[in-house]
């Protein structure tokens, strides 16, 4: 397995105080140096992206205006995400080091890696959301089709956000299965993800929304175990992209949920074992979002330790 670590990833954020800043990574970090999963896995250096990776997914329109904003140094990209010096290539770090993690998957050097600060699943193809400049879980569907010609790929996500930027990206593609646990958008940014909501025209019935209620425990998530996995049963992917966002975990500062990492930990470990039956164990997954120290370090190395089980 592969993990990616370093500073560059540290990088993406927007500075000391807002929710997604440096510190995000450094909580995970220090505390998988100190366990055993260190010992466990490949440890990968970042890699910087290029322009042209970002047009795999966005329009060339949006990707112009994170550079030229870039380069000024201010102002917002949208109401939640504000512009730092560097941005366009900070973000970009982010999208080089999700395609780098694919290229080693796809070239057989390994199974299985893990990309922590990632996973930034609101921005559309034509616009920056919640804190997302770059969709590169989009991204990262679009470079298997189109660097690999991997059609059929699984995206599943249980951070506590709704996945728009991913799953209206791909709304009408019958090739891209979509599960989605997160809370109720009536309750929580950006207020989609209905059960009504699984897909357009020869894709219906291909995504599979969940939401569950303020408050939502882990009881709540293995109750809908069952469609998971039957889901998922029908729809035989060549790759699975998993974002495993914390701020699903009780104790998260924007969010509502009361998951505990046993979620974290048995969903990674039902994937990986569902991989090697189907899709030769090829597993890329994404940090995504979390804004409590203890839970991202918690999480994260559950979901490590679950992709590892054998």
């Amino acid at each position: 397995m592969f993990i990616y670590a370093g500073d560059e990833l540290a990088r993406y954020g927007f500075g000391e105080g807002h929710p997604l800043g440096p510190d995000r990574f450094y909580a995970f970090w220090n505390a998988l140096q100190s366990s055993d999963l260190i010992t466990k896995a490949t440890i990968k250096t970042p890699i910087q992206g290029h322009k042209v990776d970002a047009l795999l997914f966005h329009t060339a329109d949006y990707v112009q205006r994170v550079q030229d904003l870039s380069e000024i140094g201010e102002g917002m990209l949208d109401s939640d995400t504000p512009v730092i010096p560097g941005i366009f290539t900070i973000a970009l770090t982010v999208v080089g080091t999700v395609l780098d993690a694919i290229d080693q998957i796809m070239h057989g050097n390994t199974r299985q890696a893990f990309v922590p600060i990632a996973g930034l699943h609101h921005a559309s193809r034509s616009a920056s959301a919640g804190f997302c400049v770059f969709n590169d879980c989009g991204i990262a569907i679009e470079a298997l089709r189109q660097r690999y010609a991997t059609q059929r790929i699984l995206y599943i996500d249980i951070d506590a956000h709704h996945a728009n930027g991913v799953f209206y990206a791909f709304e009408e593609d019958p090739d891209l299965f979509f599960i989605d646990v997160h809370e109720d958008g009536g309750s929580l940014y950006p207020g989609t993800g209905s059960t009504t909501e699984s897909g357009k025209g020869s894709a219906r019935g291909t995504k599979l929304n969940i939401p569950l209620p303020p408050g939502a425990t882990d009881e709540l998530f293995f109750s809908n175990w069952s469609r998971i996995t039957e889901f998922m049963e029908k729809h035989r992917p060549e790759f699975i992209i998993f974002q495993c966002g914390a701020d699903s975990l009780a104790g998260d500062p924007i969010t509502h949920m009361q998951f505990s990492t046993e979620v974290h930990f048995q969903t990674a470990k039902m994937l990986q074992h569902y991989a090697k039956k189907h899709c030769h164990g090829r597993i890329l997954a994404l940090g995504g979002g979390g804004y409590n120290h203890d839970n991202i370090a918690n999480a994260w190395a559950q979901v490590i330790r679950g992709l590892l089980c054998e």
